[in-house]
């Protein structure tokens, strides 16, 4: 017997079957930074259209976790697939320096009481050293940027840069010194943004506390009573006892009705709806004697229960009548917002005020009663001198959320402080105020989800002013000088500032902590207070837009710094969204942004968070030594980033599975491209058998959803296009047919040269469409690819040799569509006749379709090429009506006969066909085969 197998085209690639990820990913980063990668890029792109996705600094504290992974993945998509589109898309990393959570791990350290330019010198070394850490792994996950050159908000550039954006504010007149309460950590020992507060279970005393009434003739007649029978008071319910102290006033709805209860001993005000709850509490009964409206309460005086002074009544709208409660709260104005600002329109200034927590949350000294506690353990101490003076009517501790600092986990209080604050409705220059600009900013960004628009409006619509003061040592500073006398801000403090940015620039934020007064401001020194506050970390990030685009791309934006998209996880929209809107609308008049995109967060597969003590935490770079970035950039893709994103061993690994089918779909086009050159091979679009023609069509149709679905940043859509395409268009139909043309026509026959033609073509657009999500995977197909390449795929844009069957092609798309129909309606049944033993595979058998008119005219278009397209031995076509018990199928209008071939294997394409062994020369082929050897005529092939 001859060996024929050195006649057949068999398939040949270096690409491996195995991607050997963990091991072959190093190679490929040292590869991109060799050859300056990101540099080609730019210089690729020149004078493209520009497209700046604003990178959104990490905190430079700790190693990366798979959230700082999900974020750096999806930027880089977005980076990627935009400079695939042509544009020119730059990308500068950066990284938020400044802050507690440095300032507090170099005290645990090095210790608490250093000198405070020596902890500002470790503050900045340890920062380094962090992003140098997190810098190696978001380079390891293939996120190709500007890694020389990022921006930090330390850098003394950007730190001047914040003065100057602070310098902006003032002079557009948001900027203003005020006493209002603020979110105070006791551990910070400074004010926190309200992106610094998180909400967590803490166990109160819900206490019940009865203010007995001064003005008794007021209150009867407010009831409509000559006098009032016995002593009366108000009831307040709080979960605050702490605050009874600083109790100043009582607050009560203007359109409630209020009851007057008689209980036996004394009178009890309370809402009318809330009696019975609040005596069943009390363990008291009672009696309603009158009711009366809240408004008629106004001004009627309450005694404090244990201090000698006046509680008056306060009208307040945000009152509420919850069960629990009594419809009556009690106002300490230096610890609420509301009681802040009802007693402020009442007329009390600032100095009257009562605030007597410190800073470490410990009672100022002379405090009767309560000096020198803190004010948690001062509790108990308190309930027990309201009920000493038989003030107390109720106690329960309970559970409920309540305002914690995210730092310290620790509980956080209200606290009225001196602090610096950006105004939200103050009139600017041109008449709006800043809550207007930014809620027209809002207006004009695009929102991806879309319900983050709502989200952002109703923060934006209801938020108080902006706190930007903080009490800490490594932060920017406000260098501001204030007035002795009338504490008013130097009538130079713009032209100051910019002085202050200019030594900043040269020295960092030591300059201004260095500063003598008298440098800049001569012998008018003496006169002005030099601030040392300094400002909010969220006003480092909130103003890079105006000095990190500005000075990055000063070319791109007419308007100001203006960036096509920022793009963060879903708690940005009080963070750093928020920080940059208000920043961008007070800066230039508008938001930083046209684009918002907000991702969730990640958690296991039963929805649970990720925590160590539950032992579901996902690494990064476990996953990168295990399976691979692009394992991790592939399950990236793959999920709904618009809600909480499940991430588990597991799911992982079913995403490697996804990855080996693109993987080996890939490896098969590869190589069967063996022994093609595509500048002497290649086949025009018009020449090619039918077959390939189509699935050339069908790549330019998936490449056009491609580049809309990664412009509407729908990556999962990317990523089940990509692998339906491979799993069905190509392994379920194509990459079957082509395998006999492919293997066993002629080497240079149009036969093979039309199919290996389209499979260079499909290649080509593949390798490009995955670059973005699948980097290196991408890189190392694109090497592998034949004919002149590029350096490499990421520097290439959409691929431009597809074409598309025209309109009125004889075998069309609906043709096509129809023929994949009724293959798979004759697959179905040929592997019921495998499993029943019929035939073994489906080269065995001989198949007759009978069909109705309408299948009959199309398959009969293929002639005797029908039995490749269903890879049987043979196939004919019958009508319908001759059936007779043929196998039913699933589609309409057909049946099919299946039997076993009686004739003999041909050794080289497997058919069985009556015409092997006539030649007695090949005595185990059959004409065809023999016509393909090397030096026949060969065979022509029209349409698969």
């Amino acid at each position: 017997m001859s060996d024929y197998k050195h006649t057949l085209n068999l398939p040949h690639t270096d690409f491996p079957m195995r991607g050997m990820l963990p091991k072959q990913e190093p190679g490929r980063v040292s590869q991109w930074q060799d050859m300056n990668l990101y540099q080609r890029l730019r210089e690729a792109r020149a004078g493209a259209p520009l497209f700046v996705l604003h990178d959104g600094p990490p905190y430079a504290n700790g190693s990366i976790h798979i959230g700082h992974a999900l974020n750096k993945i999806l930027k880089d998509i977005i980076v990627k697939s935009k400079n695939l589109a042509g544009f020119d898309a730059p990308y500068v990393p950066g990284w938020d320096c400044h802050g507690l959570p440095i300032e507090h791990k170099v005290e645990t350290t090095h210790g608490k009481h250093l000198e405070p330019e020596r902890a500002r010198a470790l503050c900045r070394e340890y920062a380094a050293a962090q992003i140098e850490t997190q810098l190696t792994d978001f380079v390891r996950l293939g996120v190709i940027g500007d890694w020389a050159h990022p921006y930090r908000t330390m850098d003394y550039v950007n730190e001047a840069g914040e003065i100057r954006a602070l310098a902006d504010m003032v002079k557009a007149g948001f900027v203003f010194k005020g006493l209002k309460p603020v979110n105070w950590c006791f551990d910070c020992g400074s004010a926190l943004a309200e992106a610094e507060v998180e909400y967590q279970d803490k166990q109160s005393d819900a206490i019940d506390v009865a203010f007995p009434v001064e003005d008794a003739d007021r209150l009867a007649a407010a009831f409509g009573l000559e006098t009032l029978s016995r002593p009366a008071a108000a009831v307040i319910w709080t979960t605050t006892p702490w605050t009874i102290p600083a109790n100043q006033a009582l607050n009560v709805h203007p359109d409630f009705t209020y009851a007057l209860v008689d209980t036996g001993e004394r009178l009890l005000v309370l809402a009318e709806e809330l009696v019975e709850s609040s005596l069943e509490r009390f363990g008291l009964s009672g009696e309603v004697v009158a009711t009366t409206t809240g408004s008629a309460l106004d001004l009627i005086n309450f005694r404090h229960p244990f201090y000698d002074r006046l509680s008056p009544v306060y009208l307040a709208d945000y009152v509420e009548s919850e069960v629990g409660s009594t419809g009556i709260v009690h106002s300490a104005p230096s610890y609420g917002v509301d009681d802040f600002n009802t007693c402020r329109a009442h007329g009390m200034s600032f100095d009257d005020m009562l605030n007597p927590v410190q800073g470490n949350g410990v009672y100022v000294d002379d405090l009767p009663y309560f000096g020198g506690q803190m004010i948690w353990k001062a509790n108990p101490n308190i309930i027990e001198k309201l009920e000493e003076v038989g003030a107390l009517m109720a106690h329960k501790p309970i559970i409920h959320s309540y305002m914690h600092c995210w730092r310290h986990k620790t509980p956080v209080i209200y606290r009225a402080t001196a602090q610096w604050f950006v105004g939200m409705d103050i009139p600017g220059q041109d008449g709006k105020t800043l809550r207007e600009r930014a809620l027209e900013g809002i207006e004009a960004t695009r929102f991806t989800p879309a319900w983050g628009k709502a989200r952002l409006h109703s923060m934006i619509a209801n938020r108080p002013d902006w706190c930007i003061s903080r009490q800490r040592n490594w932060g920017v500073p406000i260098p501001f000088f204030l007035h002795k006398q009338t504490g008013e801000l130097h009538p130079r403090t713009v032209e100051l500032m910019e002085d202050v940015a200019l030594r900043v620039e040269k020295e960092g934020i030591d300059a201004w902590f260095r500063l003598d007064a008298s440098e800049l401001l001569g012998s008018e020194a003496s006169d002005y207070d030099k601030v040392m506050d300094t400002l909010d970390v969220w006003f480092d990030s909130g103003t890079t837009h105006r000095h990190v685009l500005r000075g990055s791309h000063p070319q791109g934006h007419d308007s100001g710094p203006l960036a096509d998209l920022y793009l963060e996880g879903s708690d940005q929209h009080r963070g750093w969204f928020h920080s940059s809107l208000l920043t961008g609308a007070a800066i230039d008049g508008h938001a930083p942004y046209r684009q918002l995109l907000t991702h969730g967060f990640t958690v296991d597969a039963q929805g649970r968070k990720q925590s160590k003590s539950l032992g579901n935490v996902v690494a990064p770079q476990t996953v990168m030594d295990k399976l691979g970035a692009d394992i991790l950039r592939l399950w990236v893709a793959s999920t709904d980033y618009s809600g909480e994103m499940a991430v588990s061993d597991e799911i992982l690994k079913r995403t490697a599975d996804v990855y080996r089918r693109i993987r080996n779909t890939s490896r098969f086009l590869l190589s069967n491209l063996n022994g093609f050159d595509p500048a002497r091979d290649m086949v025009a679009f018009e020449d090619m058998i039918a077959l390939d023609r189509w699935v050339i069509d069908r790549a330019a149709l998936l490449q056009a959803r491609i580049e809309r679905a990664f412009d509407e940043y729908r990556f999962r859509d990317v990523y089940q296009q990509v692998h339906d395409f491979c799993a069905r268009d190509l392994g379920g139909f194509y990459l079957d047919i082509i395998k006999d043309r492919q293997y066993t026509t002629q080497p240079d026959s149009l036969a093979r040269r039309s199919c290996q033609s389209a499979l260079y073509h499909v290649i080509e657009a593949l390798s490009r469409w995955i670059a973005p999500i699948l980097s290196f995977t991408a890189e190392e197909i694109f090497e592998h690819i034949p004919g002149e390449r590029g350096d490499s795929v990421l520097l290439e844009t959409y691929y431009e040799g597809l074409a598309t069957l025209p309109e009125d092609a004889t075998m069309g798309r609906a043709f096509w569509d129809r023929v994949i129909e009724v293959k798979q309606a004759v697959n179905k049944q040929l592997e019921d006749a495998r499993n029943e033993g019929i035939i073994k595979g489906a080269l065995d058998s001989e198949v007759t379709l009978y069909v109705d008119d309408e299948l009959y005219a199309l398959l009969s278009r293929f002639e005797e090429e029908l039995r490749f397209v269903l890879i049987t031995s043979e196939a004919t076509l019958a009508p319908l009506s001759e059936g007779g018990d043929a196998r039913e199928t699933e589609l309409e209008g057909l049946k099919v006969a299946i039997r076993l071939s009686e004739f003999d294997k041909d050794e080289r394409s497997w058919e069985r066909r009556a015409d092997v062994g006539a030649d007695p020369e090949h005595p185990t082929l059959s004409a065809r085969s023999i016509a393909n050897l090397p030096g026949g005529p060969g065979e022509v092939r029209h349409h698969a």
